[in-house]
């Protein structure tokens, strides 16, 4: 025989209104902003002023790293932006760096595409140059105007940018129109590119003074 558990009816008339109670609103806890990339600042003391770069270690810390070393071996002190490419007022590249001194150069590093950073060749973008793919050490570019067409594509590997200008672009802007040495650089294709003196590159430190830094070098995808 099955029994039946008896309750008296003023429980069951609690119990059925307590069914019915919606129960507690939880507050629902506000979505946490995004955080922004971290990156590294490191000032470029020319001998025109300084050039202030924020590097993207988390999206690029292959190429962000190479440069740091650089930075902290100290190599890039008495070094110069050596080269331009202009093609067109106000738009163009500057190249610095090492110019290929072996005595100065730490061994190849592994390319990192844009495809895989996210990053692009925004205007103030800087960028690894190389010859090919894995050969980039310690010379490098800043775009003074927007280039995509050197972005990484399924058939291209472009070239690997790792960060921005976040101050000093009118610097960039200013080497751009240096005046060139028509002879130099024709053996190696870059005739009338070639600086004819050379803007130094005093030092190269690691920086933390905050500064207002532009939209990130993305491609927005």
């Amino acid at each position: 025989m099955i029994r039946r558990l008896a309750l008296p009816l003023a429980a069951l008339i609690a119990g059925a209104a307590l069914a019915q109670t919606p129960p507690p609103t939880v507050p629902t806890p506000p979505a946490a902003a995004p955080q922004p990339a971290a990156t590294v600042q490191v000032t470029l003391t020319t001998s025109e002023g300084p050039i202030i770069l924020a590097l993207e270690k988390d999206k690029a810390p292959i190429t962000t790293a190479n440069f740091l070393h650089y930075v902290d071996a100290k190599r890039f002190d008495g070094t110069t932006f050596y080269r331009r490419v202009k093609v067109a007022d106000g738009f163009g590249l500057v190249q610095g760096g090492i110019s290929q001194d072996p005595k100065k150069a730490f061994p190849p590093i592994k390319h990192e595409p844009t495809t895989q950073t996210g990053l692009s060749h925004v205007d103030g973008a800087i960028s690894m140059a190389m010859n090919a793919p894995n050969t980039a050490q310690g010379d490098f570019f800043i775009m003074v105007g927007a280039s995509p067409s050197m972005d990484a594509t399924a058939t291209q590997p472009g070239y690997a940018v790792f960060g921005r200008v976040v101050q000093g672009m009118d610097i960039a802007r200013k080497i751009l129109d240096a005046p060139t040495d028509p002879d130099k650089g024709k053996a190696n294709g870059m005739g009338g590119q070639m600086i004819a003196a050379p803007i130094r590159i005093i030092s190269a430190r690691r920086t933390s003074t905050p500064i207002a830094a532009p939209a990130p070098a993305t491609t927005g995808a």
